[in-house]
């Protein structure tokens, strides 16, 4: 299979949904327009902000925002993936925070709702009760599509191994970590997160960030392309924009080949 190019989508959205989104749809018609095949977007690429501005601007899926990356992704060819966005829910208390991939042809691959929910409290940096809005996910999501076979996940879930080393044994060759990553711990945690989920399963790990402080959230950004060796193939500067990458699934084979963790495992051993 020939390398695929991946553009990594970096965002930082404020608290007006419209000019959020219309950052983003220019991004990714940029993107297409420069070789891009597949492009990423980070979590909460819609808004970024309070509770009750979170279920003013949430959309049913399929939905308006969900037909318009499906139309996106059709006119431009590439295969898109809408990061997250707050999903309605059947109840009028909690949201979904949802990821959706779709097809070159416009049609909708896979729909992930965030199985982890971010409620952290460090005293003096980040207060976040995640749980206070949204219901958790309760379904892996592995799928087949161009950029090859794909497990899904969402910025807090980087932190539980058990979820990847899962979607690895489903037969992920690329794991995607759409994400909204707190300053305070992503300057130390981000990139050895991300590169030990990478080395662990010999997986390509690609993770859209958001970027600043709009909405009331500082960001960490510095999108990361982590190849199934660990190493740092592509890392977005601080800023708003998107960063181009290779990614050739090749190099999963081969990888997994030198060193056969996931084939030397011993799961009758362990004790969860």
């Amino acid at each position: 299979m020939s390398p695929t190019r991946v553009a990594l989508v970096q965002l930082d959205p404020g608290e007006d949904k419209e000019e959020n989104l219309d950052t983003a749809f220019r991004l990714v018609e940029e993107a297409a327009q420069q070789g891009a095949e597949a492009v990423l977007l980070p979590e909460s690429l819609h808004v970024r902000g309070p509770n009750e501005l979170r279920f003013e601007t949430s959309e049913p899926i399929p939905g308006p925002l969900s037909e318009r990356f499906a139309a996106a992704a059709k006119r431009l060819g590439v295969t898109v993936l809408a990061g997250s966005y707050n999903e309605a829910s059947h109840r009028p208390d909690r949201l979904f925070n949802t990821s959706l991939l779709f097809a070159p042809d416009g049609s909708l691959l896979a729909k992930y709702r965030k199985i982890h929910l971010f409620d952290v409290t460090i005293e003096g940096h980040v207060v976040a009760r995640e749980s206070s809005r949204n219901l958790p996910g309760d379904e892996l999501v592995c799928v087949d599509t161009p950029l090859g076979r794909v497990g899904m996940t969402i910025c807090y879930d980087l932190r539980f191994p058990e979820l990847y080393r899962s979607l690895a044994l489903m037969g992920a060759e690329v794991l995607v970590v759409p994400s909204n990553f707190a300053m305070h711990t992503g300057k130390d945690h981000w990139e050895p997160l991300l590169r030990a989920r990478a080395i662990e399963n010999g997986a390509w790990v690609l993770a859209p960030a958001t970027t600043g402080s709009r909405g009331g959230f500082n960001a960490y950004g510095r999108s990361l392309a982590v190849d199934p060796w660990g190493t740092v193939v592509a890392c977005s500067p601080d800023e708003v924009g998107f960063t181009l990458v290779d990614v050739d699934t090749d190099r999963v084979r081969a990888v997994r080949e030198r060193v056969p963790s996931l084939a030397n495992r011993r799961p009758e051993t362990y004790r969860l």
